[in-house]
């Protein structure tokens, strides 16, 4: 059997990404709230996972610059992420502890993002 490999797996970035995706599903998983509010949480979950699929997606891509573009949306992602859980965190949905701990690893992928881009420019 012919072994497949994605090169964007490879990308410490996109690991990273994917462990985050993961702590924010399994999060929404457990949400602390008094009412369903379907649209928000999946519009956490569809921008969280959307960090790692623009990554991958660019890495796709024919050329670096392509690829920044994606790396560019990957970020914008991520800031919608981060802003959905301070909203969640608001209406203690979710706690002070755990948004401090999401948004530190959203700040690890930023700075990482930050750096594949300057390298690709």
């Amino acid at each position: 059997m012919k072994e497949v490999h994605f090169y964007f797996k490879d990308l410490k970035v996109w690991q990273k990404a994917m462990d985050f995706a993961d702590q924010v599903i399994q999060l929404t998983e457990n949400l602390n709230t008094d009412k369903n509010h379907f649209r928000l949480i999946e519009q956490l979950e569809s921008s969280c996972a959307s960090v790692a699929q623009n990554i991958a997606e660019g890495k796709g891509r024919h050329t670096d610059r392509e690829f920044i573009q994606f790396l560019y949306f990957s970020r914008a992602s991520l800031y919608e992420t981060t802003t959905l859980l301070n909203l969640f965190q608001k209406r203690k949905w979710i706690s002070d502890i755990t948004l401090e701990k999401l948004e530190e690893m959203a700040f690890e992928i930023v700075s990482m993002i930050k750096g594949l881009i300057n390298s690709l420019k």
